[in-house]
């Protein structure tokens, strides 16, 4: 069964918001050693104990008789939730996209193709309730070349205009593929947003160990007007008898939520 509210924190009068636990990864689908790979990414997300697990590189592929990983994972992890979306038809025998895996009430679900259409990204939202507050969480995985700032740019405002503009507090996570410092991510490094991980708090989300230059491109973003920080953290960057779970790090962070739930809509 999915656990309770009070299992995941307590009632909102013992302080001044509720928290919620949020981790983010980058599961590099089936490359690599898959076989070792994958009880070591059970192990990772498990030790986050998360609310909300943002997931990106998710596969299922008949041909090679792998399920679909974000509910393998649920089904590990126990007590979660599945919404994944692909652009890939569904039913077809090979889907490849991101997921969100949630241990609380869902109020909500919808998935969009992000603008441009012919990069084939998409946005997914889940509206949960957390303690009684509905809150936005989205997972996304945006444009990877170097110099697809612009890019980056067009599908960050294509997912905010999709939400619902009802002043739910909001939280973006994935893999966008640029630093902070990329012009792509400008609104979301802007005044509206903060990161979970601070600017130079960490030295890279790309795993070095395979081949990866260090960059920090997994991220956090939530809304200053709902949240503020409590902590956060890099997990899956340790290896077992050499392998990682990912080419990536994941991202885990503790948002408090601020105050009374907002009266009205986002400006």
């Amino acid at each position: 069964a999915l656990a309770p509210l009070a299992a995941c924190a307590t009632a909102p009068s013992a302080r001044p918001g509720a928290e919620l636990k949020l981790a983010t990864f980058n599961i590099w689908h089936n490359q690599g050693d898959w076989t070792a790979r994958r009880p070591l990414l059970v192990a990772a997300l498990k030790a986050q104990d998360a609310d909300v697990i943002a997931l990106q590189e998710v596969l299922q592929d008949a041909a090679v008789g792998l399920e679909n990983q974000a509910e393998m994972l649920a089904r590990e992890l126990v007590g979660y939730r599945v919404a994944f979306v692909s652009t890939d038809a569904e039913g077809a025998p090979r889907r490849y996209g991101n997921a969100l895996l949630t241990r609380l009430p869902v109020l909500a679900e919808a998935s969009t193709r992000l603008e441009p259409l012919d990069d084939y990204r998409t946005a997914l939202r889940l509206r949960v309730s957390v303690q009684g507050r509905p809150v936005d969480v989205v997972v996304t995985h945006l444009a990877w070349q170097e110099d697809a700032g612009p890019v980056r740019a067009r599908q960050i405002a294509s997912l905010l205009d999709w939400l619902p503009d009802d002043g739910a507090p909001l939280v973006v996570m994935g893999d966008f593929n640029a630093t902070q410092d990329d012009s792509g991510l400008s609104v979301l490094t802007g005044p509206r947003f903060f990161s979970a991980l601070p600017r130079g708090s960490v030295a890279t989300t790309l795993n070095p160990a395979k081949g990866h230059p260090s960059r920090v491109i997994d991220h956090i973003f939530a809304e200053r007007s709902g949240f503020t920080p409590v902590q956060a953290h890099l997990f899956g960057d340790t290896a077992t008898n050499g392998e990682y779970p990912s080419d990536h790090f994941g991202v885990a962070a503790t948002l408090r939520l601020i105050g009374a739930p907002p009266r009205k809509a986002r400006a």
